[in-house]
């Protein structure tokens, strides 16, 4: 079976929604998605795209995907940040998601980017030697900082 990698289409925004959902179980995070559908069309194919994606579909399915955006690095130029790569389970382990990484990257180095980061959790090992054998240098020493709405919310009102 031949994997076909594609950039996304406003119809893919169910598929979209469910491979976030299934990330999100898999990082034991299901309650934090607030995403809809509706909103994976208006945030990635409304008037103002905020980010863009690769599928990866076998036999007219999506098995996959590619969720990224650009970012400017004051050091390094343009950049692009790949939020969410997945493979769903059931296709797991069968080269699709090498296939996929290796779509984005090559999206990324003919853009001209200077650089392409990304997060990996800490206790997925698999996910950090698949990136570290890849030639990706993971950072141990840079902490996530987030604010999610209610914190901006509390931060504002007090200053």
């Amino acid at each position: 079976m031949d994997l076909t990698i594609r950039p996304a289409i406003s119809s893919d925004s169910n598929a979209i929604i469910g491979l976030i959902k299934e990330l999100a179980l898999f990082e034991k995070e299901p309650e934090s998605v607030i995403l809809t559908e509706d909103d994976v069309k208006e945030y990635g194919f409304g008037k103002k795209p905020l980010f863009e994606c690769l599928i990866a579909e076998l036999e007219n399915q999506v098995i996959g995907m590619a969720l990224f955006y650009s970012r400017f690095s004051t050091w390094k130029g343009p950049t692009i940040h790949l939020e969410d790569l997945i493979i769903t389970e059931d296709y797991k382990g069968r080269g699709y998601g090498t296939q996929l990484y290796s779509a984005f990257i090559n999206y990324s180095y003919v853009k001209g980017v200077q650089r392409i980061e990304w997060n990996v959790l800490d206790w997925n090992t698999p996910a950090v030697k698949f990136y570290e054998k890849s030639g990706a240098n993971v950072l141990q020493e840079w902490c996530t900082v987030q604010m999610d709405f209610e914190a901006m919310k509390s931060y504002l009102a007090k200053h």
